[in-house]
């Protein structure tokens, strides 16, 4: 099972980009779409304190943030820990 959960829509370009570029880390992920999905819209709301935007992710259940938290986790080399930990 993966460890990154990705909430996301499907009209959100961010979003895209978001999963893109962990692809292209070779991380996998487990894509909640909470357009389609209601409990994983309640699911992404407990985690993030009610954040509304996405993308939103979390490892292990842990929120981090989104496209821009996880860029700046993976440019201060703190992503390889949070994934191997």
């Amino acid at each position: 099972m993966a460890r990154v959960t990705i909430y996301s829509t499907g009209t959100c370009p961010v979003c895209d980009n978001t999963k893109k570029l962990i692809k292209k880390w070779g991380i996998s992920y487990n894509e909640v779409r909470v357009d389609q999905d209601q409990a994983g819209l309640k699911e992404m709301l407990e985690i993030t304190n009610h954040a509304r935007m996405v993308p939103q992710i979390a490892i292990d259940g842990k929120w981090i943030g989104g496209f821009t938290e996880l860029t700046e986790i993976h440019m201060e080399d703190q992503l390889d820990e949070l994934i191997e930990s």
